[in-house]
């Protein structure tokens, strides 16, 4: 499953990128559970959280009908210079 979804996470990359962010992999749980790390703009701002259920997790669940959840892990150093 961790191939299915490093497949999507990188389908979705380009649009994350467009805006000044990123997304990384950092597990994929047998529950169900994916594991991710937010990067770049907005990495620690309230937009990210609706970035990642209602963009980033709804992608995976369409394409990977596996993933139950996308839980973001937070990131060492939050940047301060969100524009969201």
């Amino acid at each position: 499953m961790k191939d299915k979804v490093q497949a999507v996470l990188n389908e979705i990359r380009p649009m994350l990128q467009r805006d000044g962010g990123d997304i990384e992999l950092v597990d994929v749980k047998d529950n169900g559970q994916v594991l991710v790390k937010l990067r770049g703009a907005c990495s620690g701002c309230p937009g990210a959280t609706m970035t990642l259920k209602l963009g980033v997790e709804r992608i995976l669940k369409e394409k990977v009908p596996e993933v139950k959840e996308v839980i973001a892990i937070p990131a060492e150093f939050v940047e301060s210079s969100c524009e969201c």
